[in-house]
């Protein structure tokens, strides 16, 4: 079968991005052809086994638009939000992207088109009379709520999409039970399409590592002896719940003096929020926290292997990817209970807090870090190898693919 994959954002440093390389990688293992249309403004990676067709932005090359790639709130690697493009932007954009589809289908011929959002990209693709695929990553639904609320008519224009997007989809992917209750109350007519697929990681890149946490914090320039680690990976933007994490350190701090010595916290990511993060946690005082931005797949692997625990906590996450991949290798989870994390966080592999309580956060670090609450890792690496690998769930996706195809 030959799949054309398409994302709104670059192949890292966002949830949906990674979400599509992983389809791609578990594609490609089991000999389908694949290709990828994304935005970049830098060279992608050579993937090798499957093509990625950039459009280029920021004048990254003579070709590429004179804007960076738009974003719903905020990436690693632009700040350029889609409801501040101008009309020729706007223009400009769908231009660039029907005529790479159009591109991809006279060389590459695809069987079946899958989009990542229901936004412009899949309602581009329902003109191309080829079956039409879309997941749902709930970023997109906020911001289709969002512009109900009240933005200018000028933004309706992604409302007309996400909804079109959907009504020509041959199938909606849904990536948690949340994720997909919310498809169902806001596009009822278009649930009998509706297929929940959790997430899957890919297990070639995320697994326990052997490492020790004085090498991991090196690498990171991280200097001194620390009896405990706890990480967090994800973009700086509001509703990740960054200032949560800080406000929970410093109560953590507060409560347990000896917490400012013996752990250390690393945040890796980066986007708009990070001066302001980096701010708030001058202004908390917290100790050995420490911002290390964006980091390649390989370097969280062994950042998630040393962790004692890692932590997501966001206001509200459609999924959470990031939380499986840590548990891939070998951390427990500490996660908010609003969102997709309810999905995945069982007392086996991690706890729960109070969405934005800081002073439940502090609380359930500590019990980790106290030993009051024990996790063996092997089990929680093979929890998440067992229900969220992609080699496992891809065979539910080609099935959904065959039936769109027909």
């Amino acid at each position: 079968m030959k799949i054309l994959l398409m994302c709104h954002f670059p192949l890292t440093g966002s949830g949906s991005g990674v979400y599509t390389l992983n389809i791609a990688h578990a594609l490609a293992k089991l000999g389908h052809e694949v290709r990828i249309i994304v935005p970049e403004n830098q060279p992608p990676e050579d993937y090798g086994a499957f093509g990625v067709h950039p459009v280029y932005f920021n004048s990254c090359t003579e070709e590429a638009l004179g804007f960076n790639f738009p974003c719903f709130t905020t990436h690693p690697r632009s700040t350029q939000t889609f409801y501040d493009l101008s009309e020729r932007e706007l223009d400009a954009y769908e231009a660039a992207f029907r005529r790479a589809i159009e591109e991809e289908i006279r060389t590459f011929s695809p069987d079946v088109i899958h989009c990542g959002h229901a936004w412009l990209q899949p309602a581009y693709a329902a003109d191309y009379d080829i079956p039409l695929v879309v997941t749902i990553h709930g970023t997109d639904l906020i911001g289709y709520e969002k512009i109900a609320r009240g933005h200018d008519s000028s933004t309706f224009l992604f409302r007309d999409a996400a909804k079109r997007s959907l009504e020509e989809a041959a199938a909606i992917i849904t990536i948690s039970q949340e994720n997909d209750a919310l498809v169902r109350r806001l596009f009822p007519d278009e649930a009998p399409k509706c297929h929940l697929i959790l997430n899957g990681y890919n297990s070639d890149v995320f697994y326990p590592d052997d490492v020790t946490r004085a090498n991991v914090l090196a690498e990171h320039g991280i200097a001194g002896s620390f009896d405990h680690l706890v990480s967090f990976a994800g973009k700086f933007a509001h509703f990740k719940g960054i200032d949560v994490l800080l406000r929970g350190v410093a109560e953590l701090q507060r409560a347990r003096p000896e917490r400012a010595g013996d752990t250390a916290f690393v945040l890796a990511g980066d986007g708009e929020l990070f001066e302001d993060m980096n701010v708030l946690a001058a202004e908390l005082g917290v100790a050995n926290v420490h911002f290390v931005r964006n980091q390649p797949h390989d370097a969280l692997r062994r950042l998630y292997s040393a962790a004692d625990v890692s932590l997501l906590t966001s206001r509200k996450e459609p999924f959470g990817l990031v939380i499986i991949e840590a548990m891939a290798c070998g951390a427990p989870v500490i996660g908010s209970n609003d969102g997709g994390a309810v999905d995945i966080i069982t007392p086996e592999v991690g706890l729960l807090f109070e969405s934005e309580n800081a002073i439940d956060l502090a609380a359930k670090m500590d019990a980790v870090l106290d030993g009051n609450v024990t996790f063996d890792r092997a089990a929680v690496a093979a929890y998440a190898r067992r229900r969220f690998s992609q080699d496992e769930s891809i065979h539910h996706l080609v099935g959904i693919y065959e039936g769109a195809i027909g």
